[in-house]
């Protein structure tokens, strides 16, 4: 079976609580939209039947003998967390519940019957995460009971949720863009000040990943992942799939860098002298450190979300495309491998053209009809 499918996203957000405070929520959220996870109240059990192919005087263990061996194997076995197997008790409880219904015994469920299920899980409500979450659980049980010689082949192998929506980047608008790029903390120590203003500067400048600009060096050297070439106003930088590229750093950017560099010799010879953004110990800055910093500043500029880094890179983008309605430019901009990848910001940019119109156009909003 694999490794255990993570309940989060949508209805299936887990409490961090351990079982004894976040499964009473989480188990009465699935109780009430898939049934009683009670086996006394599922109603009788299906007849046990032997397996496809089998003799019919083969004896066959119950399906509740079945479930509980098979959560004692990803318990102990694969070493699954308590609240992980809890889960799947439950998932399990409910494709119980489902084959009780038909009725069918578990060793005889078949892939029509699982699609069946899936299509009510999904009327009912259900989004496709949690159902791809439900069927991930299913699919390792069958594959299990294979194993065990209970089944001659798993009838969820081949099923598949439904397609959830793909969630829009989030990004910010250009004024809070510029709000935060345009911040200065004059209480703040100028070391810090100078260092942060030209990573928020870059981000947003030139469309950067976090792990890209955490592996930029101050200049070109034979070991060095990324760095920045200030006279021709370029970075360049090591990308997914270690494929380099350069990318233009705006005007603003180039004057944050020059100042950045400028209090950055002040500390003297660093730990890593060839790390572009470095802490006060002189070490290079990890992605963790540039999200929590970055969150404070978008703070401390009065925006309303908290920002992380990849929201300045969808910003980018965005932005970009609103003004140039260049999609390939956009993609070799941002590193991506294919275009589709990035044609998720044309739904952005019609977002923004469908607000500018209703604001603007004298046609757009509904008006009350003429009185007769």
């Amino acid at each position: 079976m694999a490794s255990s499918p993570v309940q989060a996203g949508g209805d299936e957000t887990m409490s961090a609580a351990g079982p004894s405070q976040g499964a009473k929520h989480d188990d009465a959220g699935r109780e009430r939209l898939f049934g009683p996870s009670d086996p006394a109240q599922a109603g009788p059990e299906p007849r046990s039947s032997a397996p496809s192919g089998g003799s019919e005087d083969t004896e066959v263990p119950s399906v509740g003998a079945l479930i509980e061996r098979y959560l004692e194997h990803v318990r102990v076995e694969k070493r699954l967390a308590q609240r992980t197997v809890e889960l799947y008790a439950l998932d399990l409880q409910k494709l119980k519940d489902f084959a009780a219904q038909v009725p069918v015994a578990l060793t005889g469920v078949q892939s029509p019957h699982v699609r069946r299920w899936v299509a009510q899980m999904h009327s009912g409500g259900r989004s496709g995460r949690g159902i791809a979450l439900i069927l991930s659980g299913w699919r390792g049980f069958y594959a299990w009971l294979g194993r065990e010689g209970q089944v001659t082949s798993n009838p969820v192998q081949d099923v598949r949720s439904p397609k959830a929506a793909k969630p829009l980047p989030k990004a910010l608008s250009v004024d809070d863009a510029v709000q935060l790029a345009a911040f200065r903390n004059e209480e703040a120590d100028p070391w810090l000040e100078a260092r942060d203003a030209a990573m928020v500067e870059l981000l947003y400048s030139s469309g950067l990943r976090v792990a890209e600009l955490t592996g930029l060096d101050v200049a070109a050297s034979a070991a060095a992942r990324g760095w920045i070439d200030l006279p021709s106003a370029e970075a360049h930088v090591l990308g997914k799939g270690s494929k380099r590229r350069s990318v233009p750093v705006g005007r603003e950017a180039l004057t944050a860098l020059s100042r950045w560099l400028t209090l950055r010799a002040q500390l003297g010879a660093p730990a890593d002298q060839h790390a572009l953004f470095i802490g006060r110990n002189g070490t290079r800055l990890t992605a963790q450190s540039i999200w929590q910093r970055l969150k404070r500043r978008s703070q401390q500029a009065g925006l309303a979300t908290p920002v992380h880094p990849h929201m300045l890179r969808h910003s980018f983008a965005s932005h970009v495309l609103q003004s140039s309605s260049d999609l390939r430019a956009v993609q070799e901009l941002l590193g991506h491998a294919n275009i589709s990848t990035t044609q998720v910001y044309t739904r952005l940019d019609f977002q923004h053209l469908a607000k500018a119109y209703d604001a603007a156009h004298p046609r757009a909003r509904s008006k009350s009809p003429p009185k007769s």
